[in-house]
């Protein structure tokens, strides 16, 4: 009976050992990955990875993992002669392989979330446009331009929002106020009406679907061989 309890002792024992090798080894891995996490001809803010399942250590062995989530902020790139910043996104990435002796990773499959905030949409409209939530589904924009005989006016705007093409994101206003001046649509549409491309995403990323909510555009990305890193 003595023998078995030591030899009880001795595996817990071990077992402790492991699982705290094991999680450390994990703790490592997330932030070497984040350290390598690109997006080709962007800049980004941070990244924050987290890998699941256990052990770890023999997802490891195999050189593939079950799932590991990504949290990228601040993903910027220059299209269309203006800056459209992707303020975050959160991305759940399935079946990731390394690749190229450890130095990349690349996910079967993808899902995930992108986020472009009101304040970033700004800096992308037409100078001296502001753009906020408009509620049900719409956004607000709101802008001045100089009329004929009038001189300075300013509009707002309920604008929808959709995705064409599947990288540009269009902003059309359902109507504008005092369309009965001549001219005035025309002249607020030109600043209030644009579209701009998202911008690179991590190769094998696509946008699917996108809805303004009061925290932002949300858009829905979805991909496969998504390349994570290297």
């Amino acid at each position: 009976m003595r023998a078995l309890r030591i030899l009880l002792i001795v595996v817990v024992v071990l077992a402790g050992v492991f699982i705290a090798v094991d999680r450390a080894a994990v703790y490592f891995a997330e932030s070497e990955v984040a350290d390598r996490v690109v997006v080709s001809g962007t800049r980004i803010g941070s990244t924050d990875v987290s890998i699941k399942g256990f052990p770890f250590l023999t997802q490891l062995a195999g050189s593939e993992f079950d799932e590991v989530d990504v949290k990228i902020t601040g993903i910027e790139a220059t299209a269309g002669g203006r800056t459209l910043r992707i303020s975050s996104m959160d991305a759940e990435l399935r079946q990731v392989r390394l690749t190229d002796g450890f130095s990349g990773a690349t996910a079967a499959r993808a899902d995930g979330t992108a986020v472009i905030s009101y304040a970033d949409l700004t800096k992308a409209a037409s100078d001296g446009v502001v753009v906020a939530y408009g509620g049900n589904g719409k956004v607000k924009v709101t802008g001045a331009v100089t009329v004929p005989l009038l001189g300075r006016v300013t509009r707002s705007v309920l604008s929808t929002v959709t995705l064409v093409d599947g990288h540009t994101v269009r902003v059309h206003a359902d109507k504008v106020p005092g369309e009965g001046i001549p001219g005035l649509e025309g002249l607020v549409r030109e600043k209030t009406d644009f579209e701009r491309e998202v911008g690179k995403l991590p190769n094998g990323l696509k946008l699917e679907k996108i809805q303004p909510t009061a925290a932002g555009l949300e858009i829905s990305v979805t991909g496969t061989d998504v390349r994570l890193a290297g």
